[in-house]
């Protein structure tokens, strides 16, 4: 005899970038263990990697291919998930750094106290923030955006700002316009794309910055409190690792 199904029940939520509607289940427990073992290596990679996984198998509404998702998409859905299938309550625990006062000749010492805080994902919210994805190069042309996938800003070097930024912005380019027509990206060679964003002027390059630099990003901030030395503080959580501790 077959043993019985369980029934798991189905939620809903948007996602940050388009505004529709993704219908998802909570994670099982063989689901859980893997991102707890990817979340033990302390690799951002193989967090991402794992939780792109997680959601791959989690998401139920047909034609959402996560590799294709924007990071913060990734990010929100992922909290969303926990939340239903965890618990939205994560408790962090933080060492107190505070700087003890010095008595006579003793050396300096931190409190090293650990607070905790508990943090209640649903009140993790993207910022409202409206992004004109279309960058304007000249008054009858101009050019409209996508967001970068995860992977795609991996391979961004802080070192090399100018040259990431244009191929980042080759990689997103959804189409160009101009008054007679309108030319995708999908239907031009590369080395087109990469002369043509080569050929901007410094400002619409600047341009360029803005628009990646603003994009939605998952934000919290905590108050920090030691019982022990009285040091306060806010603590700005930012990124998928920050919100587990």
């Amino acid at each position: 005899m077959s043993l019985p199904k369980i029934d798991v029940p189905v939620y809903s939520t948007k996602l940050i970038s388009t505004g529709k509607t993704v219908k998802y289940r909570a994670f099982t427990v063989k689901e859980e263990k893997l991102f707890l073992m990817a979340n033990e290596s302390e690799d951002v990679d193989t967090v991402i990697d794992s939780i792109k996984q997680v959601l791959n198998n989690c998401i139920m509404t047909k034609g959402i291919d996560v590799e294709e998702l924007p990071l913060f998409d990734i990010e929100y859905l992922f909290l969303k998930l926990r939340a239903v299938s965890v618990g939205e309550v994560v408790n962090l625990r933080y060492k107190c750094n505070n700087i003890l006062p010095k008595l006579d000749d003793e050396e300096e010492k931190k409190c090293n106290h650990i607070v905790e805080i508990d943090l209640n994902l649903n009140e993790i919210t993207p910022e409202s923030v409206k992004i004109d994805k279309t960058i304007q190069i000249t008054d009858t042309m101009g050019i409209s955006m996508k967001y970068p996938t995860f992977d795609l800003l991996k391979e961004f070097d802080a070192d090399q700002e100018v040259d990431s930024i244009i191929k980042m912005t080759v990689k997103c380019i959804d189409f160009i316009y101009d008054k007679d027509s309108v030319y995708y990206a999908k239907d031009a060679k590369e080395e087109e794309l990469i002369d043509f964003v080569e050929s901007m002027q410094t400002k619409d390059l600047e341009k360029l910055k803005d628009f990646f630099s603003s994009m939605p990003k998952l934000k919290k901030q905590l108050d920090f409190n030691c019982v022990k030395c009285g040091y306060q503080e806010k603590i700005e959580l930012e990124g998928i690792q920050n919100f587990f501790g």
